[in-house]
């Protein structure tokens, strides 16, 4: 057993005694090491329930033979941290908690984990950790939350952001969006729509590492309880086989990851999130593999934003498996690849059958024939950007207007709730990115400002930082090489006219690479916005979101 090395043999004595300081008996001594990672906190409504799964996963873990030790990992609110300096301390803590979980984990010698992270940063976080350290793996979130309900309509956080926009354009009162305020968000567990932590939730069961429900299971049932146990037990079973993350965290498991992906209509973040998990497991992913698993993927879910469904009625419906059951029906997915239940994906999903089709589609009858998110590529951004392409408009799809430029997302909301954005407007928001925010915010303040002044089926909105899983409309972000980097992006000019086509994965400003060229001699870098600190530091080591937004030492 790993966990020998500090716990073994004469020259460990004082392990031992460190052990007995923390009550250990001998007999707990002699059995496997499992370290449980609790992302428990009192802030975020997503980890509010975590002690109760990370009790049932210690339970889980006993009664298979181990010993359970619990260690902590962070964890950040982004509708708490939104729209104020606090979102850019949101992307770098998937970071953090990698680098603290590794430190953990390797310092004490653990001979499995089990992580029990919920919220958008833990999961990627904790998947990147597990790639990193290569013991036994099981992933157990703390659940989604249950919709809300206002006037009678189901709803989520994102109807919240909204109207806020609404209130602004003077078409809600003050107890509208206080009506709102009390009935969004309900229950404990991790926003109730296809946002990000759900997104990276349900891709624990596509890409093999967590057990079935995992992604879809609400917080508040006691199926989550039961799951966790099972995890805890799971967990054995994987170092008994030894059955390792890097064994399930393959390339083909991160093609049947988007390719599960598209069908839902995950988040965009997925697609700084997948490629960073694939780095630390060796596997290097060029995001034009994207387009290409796009074009042959049905999209079948369209969960809130883009639909007016929730995770709970995905998990009535029959849950990620039942999606991908209805995928492997066209071969779009890898079934022989071995999983953290310790069996294939083709046995784990063999019978999950749709239970309801207004919520996951056929895949003979989808709500496109093309996947959820979309890369697009041009003048304005040469490495790439990201839409939901789920989650637009059709009428959006194309698109062609004048650019309003800001230099950043505090400018921007001032602007759209001013009543100065029109329809047909673009609005650009720059200086965002990974290394000019630093830190990379999410934009749901801006868009979720546009659909609620009534603007979300003539306005689209670009920028090098990122959004919310909350947001829809044409939204695209991602945009790389970043403006702090000198990218065109930075380069566009008030009134110059942008075009969009999302069907030909194109976005561009009508300007020639002259003009281009021009405007860079004249171009000088920004000052860093912040010079100390952790963002000081992340800052100088992120790479560009096409990469993932993986932190790189410079090579010297």
């Amino acid at each position: 057993m790993k966990s020998d090395n500090v716990k073994s043999g004469m020259q460990q004595a004082p392990s031992r005694s460190l052990f007995n300081a923390l009550g250990f008996t001998r007999e707990e001594m002699k059995k496997p090491l499992v370290g449980i990672v609790s992302s428990y906190n009192e802030i975020v409504p997503g980890h509010m329930n975590i002690d109760k799964i990370v009790e049932a996963v210690k339970l889980g873990v006993a009664m298979a033979g181990g010993t359970p030790v619990v260690f902590p990992a962070i964890a950040v609110c982004d509708g708490i941290a939104m729209g104020h300096v606090g979102m850019k301390y949101s992307l770098v803590t998937r970071d953090l908690i990698a680098d603290s979980t590794e430190a953990m984990a390797i310092a004490h010698q653990f001979d499995a984990l089990v992580m029990v992270p919920n919220c958008d940063k833990n999961v990627p976080g904790l998947l990147m950790a597990a790639a990193r350290v290569n013991v036994p793996t099981v992933f157990v979130s703390g659940g989604p939350m249950l919709a809300g309900h206002v006037k009678g309509r189901k709803t989520s956080l994102s109807s919240m952001f909204e109207a806020v926009g609404s209130y602004a354009a003077g078409t809600m009162t003050e107890e509208d969006v206080r009506d709102f305020e009390e009935h969004a968000c309900p229950t404990c567990g991790s926003c109730s729509g296809m946002y990000t932590a759900n997104s990276m939730n349900c891709l624990t069961e596509a890409i093999g590492m967590g057990l079935k429900g995992n992604g879809t299971i609400p917080a508040v049932y006691s199926d989550r309880i039961r799951l966790a146990k099972h995890a805890g037990m799971k967990v054995m079973e994987l170092l008994e086989k030894d059955i390792r993350p890097r064994d399930i965290l393959t390339e083909k498991a991160f093609m049947n990851a988007l390719t599960v992906d598209m069908a839902l209509g995950c988040s965009t973040n997925t697609m700084l999130h997948i490629p960073a998990i694939a780095h630390e497991a060796g596997v290097e992913l060029n995001l034009d593999i994207a387009n290409e698993i796009s074009m042959r993927t049905p999209n079948l879910c369209h969960l809130a934003p883009a639909g007016h469904t929730y995770i709970e009625e995905l998990n009535e419906a029959g849950g990620v498996y039942a999606v991908m059951n209805e995928l492997s029906k066209k071969g779009l997915l890898d079934t022989s690849l071995i999983t953290a239940t310790g069996k294939t994906v083709g046995e784990n999903i063999k019978g999950c059958e749709i239970k309801d089709t207004g919520v996951i589609r056929p895949i003979t009858d989808p709500y496109s024939e093309t996947g959820g998110l979309a890369i697009l590529k041009g003048n304005i951004a040469v490495k790439g950007s990201v839409v939901k392409r789920s989650a637009v408009a059709e009428e959006m799809m194309v698109h062609e207007g004048p650019a309003r430029v800001f230099d950043s997302e505090d400018d921007a909301i001032a602007a759209i709730k001013g009543g100065k954005i029109v329809p047909g407007d673009v609005v650009v928001i720059r200086y965002e990115g990974p290394k000019g925010g630093p830190g990379m915010r999410e934009m749901l303040n801006p868009t979720s400002a546009i659909i609620g002044m009534g603007l979300g089926s003539t306005v689209a909105l670009i920028t090098d930082g990122r959004f919310s899983g909350a947001s829809r409309g044409a939204a695209i972000g991602h945009v790389a090489p970043e403006a702090a980097l000198g990218g065109n992006i930075a380069l566009i000019e008030e009134g110059d006219t942008i075009k969009i086509n999302i069907p030909e994965y194109s976005i561009n400003v009508d300007i020639t690479d002259e003009e281009l060229e021009r405007r860079r001699q004249n171009w000088k870098p920004r000052e860093p916005k912040i010079t100390t600190g952790y963002l000081a530091r992340y800052a100088a080591l992120v790479t560009d979101s096409s990469r993932g937004a993986v932190l790189e030492v410079p090579k010297s």
